[in-house]
């Protein structure tokens, strides 16, 4: 199986730290992922909406970096509702330990939250979810 291509959906304000940490599990050598893109904090001239679209369109999956806070990260609902529009596999990783994390508003309810250990990844990004 070739490597995946995965967008990482975080909140930045609270959890850059955990996307860096999972940025670079991309350079393990049994890394089933390559990570290619992360979320915009930075505003977007123009149609956004369509720019990001564009950036999940060209990916393999979406890896949703779940924290305390990324209720309330409004960027992070909006990308996993495009991801969603455009039918894009997703999946919600639990980022921390030891607190509660929670999913983006735009999580369906039967959209699980795993919890991130290395074989938990290579498992979800091969589809075993």
């Amino acid at each position: 199986m070739s490597k995946q291509r995965v967008f990482i959906s975080f909140d930045y304000d609270n959890d850059e730290d955990i996307k860096i940490m999972l940025a670079g599990q991309a350079k393990f050598p049994d890394s089933p992922f390559d990570f290619t893109d992360a979320s915009v904090k930075e505003h977007l001239p123009g149609d956004w909406r369509e720019k990001v679209k564009r950036r999940l369109g060209n990916c393999d999956q979406l890896i949703v970096l779940c924290g305390p806070y990324t209720h309330t990260a409004r960027g992070v609902a909006d990308e996993l509702e495009i991801a969603q529009e455009i039918g894009l596999p997703y999946f919600h990783l639990q980022g921390r330990t030891n607190v509660t994390c929670y999913q983006p508003t735009t999580a369906k309810p039967e959209d699980k939250m795993y919890n991130w250990t290395w074989d938990n990844l290579k498992v979800l990004i091969a589809g075993g979810r």
